[in-house]
């Protein structure tokens, strides 16, 4: 998930740098917006060096640099991009111009443009803190929703002692996950997953593959990941940036995909196998790259090994996900699926869907469960549906935890 941090002009400014750590570790990609102030005691270098993001000082083109309609309008960009505004620390005059709807630099007119949820961390001198026109205004962003995690008391930098210290990392970071209703409710788990498509040798320079980019496996290995879970990927050729916290394991072909996977199996309690892997390999693979000819070329293929039904043989205890891209009749194949693979949840979706299928950052799916439940979902961004798949996941672990009771 994406978190935009406002920075603002007060000392704890350089605490906000071992709070983009702290967000990081906890799975968030975090991109820094400072205001004037903010940067007369931390200079942006900092956080473009910790963040790996651009940070955003100006609300228009600083001098020297080319104007154009992306810079003119960045703010609407950042603003539909953004899961959450954090901002910490949060002066007195921050405070004031939320309050207000004063709108003069970037984070102001950030913060009127987004609809994400607003966490903000003040920090300031205890007489600022408590004086009446902080509170009122503090009351009144509370009245408008905005989340307020209160300073913490002690010496402050003026001298003086009392309310006015920036709350502490734990703190900021439980009121963000709070506020995105974030859980921790696969830890103890360890969850193992595929991804990507894969890659089958024609000949040295030629291979077939099919059109996955991978985002929904990797959606799912980031939603699993900052659940909790220790996630092991197995990843098929792409593009996309490991998430925070996962393992992953880089192949290209579908026996490599099933020799890492089987190698793994023993240590997961959860399989969720997202990759789009080939159904068929080139039986000979050419040694040397195959010149073009006039006449007509055959390939001979070959089935490659099914993962999913392999590890299912020998799923034991483990709940297993599987997925079916489709064309037609979705239903009838998913449950045919769940049948024939011994799963314990499907996740199928028609690939012709518009929002849906390869390539997309949405999907529309339907989970087929082995206890007989179907779930269609709405099309939603991938990151959304990974979570409904993990909580899917949760309630058949617990069905299979829960003890049945006999008939009397």
């Amino acid at each position: 998930m994406r978190i935009t941090l406002g920075v603002t002009g007060g000392v704890a400014a350089y605490k906000a740098a071992e709070l983009v750590r702290c967000l990081q570790e906890n799975f968030f990609t975090v991109q820094v917006v400072m205001t004037r102030g903010a940067r007369e005691f931390v200079t942006p270098l900092t956080f473009a060096a910790l963040s790996g993001q651009k940070v955003i000082t100006d609300l228009f083109a600083e001098s020297g640099e080319e104007a154009n309609l992306e810079s003119a309008i960045e703010h609407i960009a950042v603003a539909q991009r953004t899961d959450l505004l954090l901002v910490a620390p949060a002066t007195a005059d921050i405070l004031a111009k939320f309050a207000r709807g004063i709108a003069d630099d970037f984070l102001t007119t950030l913060y009127l443009a987004s609809t994400a949820p607003v966490v903000v961390a003040p920090a300031m001198n205890v007489n600022m803190w408590n004086h009446a026109a902080t509170q009122e205004n503090i009351k009144l962003l509370r009245t408008r929703g905005v989340t307020i995690v209160n300073p913490d008391e002690g010496y402050l930098a003026c001298g003086m002692t009392g309310a006015g210290r920036l709350a502490g990392q734990e703190q900021i970071i439980a009121a963000v996950r709070d506020v995105l209703r974030l859980k921790r409710d696969l830890q103890g788990e360890t969850v193992l997953l595929t991804a990507g498509p894969t890659h089958e040798d024609i000949d040295p320079v030629r291979y077939l593959t099919n059109r996955s980019s991978g985002k929904m496996g990797y959606a799912v290995a980031e939603a699993a990941a900052r659940r909790g879970a220790r996630v092991m990927m197995v990843s098929g050729p792409t593009s996309l940036q490991v998430p925070a916290g996962v393992e992953r394991v880089d192949v290209r072909t579908a026996e490599q995909m099933g020799q890492e996977v089987t190698e793994r199996f023993s240590q997961c309690t959860i399989a969720i196998l997202a990759a789009a892997v080939a159904d068929y390999r080139v039986a000979k693979p050419a040694d040397e790259k195959i010149k073009r000819g006039k006449e007509p070329m055959q390939l001979t293929l070959e089935p490659t090994t099914d993962i999913l039904a392999t590890v299912a043989k020998i799923k034991g205890g483990r709940l297993i996900v599987g997925f079916a891209a489709e064309t037609q009749d979705v239903a009838a194949n998913a449950r045919k699926k769940l049948a024939m693979k011994n799963a314990d949840l499907i996740v199928a979706n028609d690939v012709t869907a518009e929002g849906a299928g390869f390539d997309h950052d949405t999907n529309i799916v339907t989970m087929f469960a082995r206890d007989g439940r179907d779930l269609p979902l709405p099309r939603m961004s991938k990151s959304e549906v990974a979570e409904r798949i993990l909580d899917e996941v949760l309630r058949l672990r617990a069905a299979l935890r829960t003890p049945q009771r006999s008939a009397t």
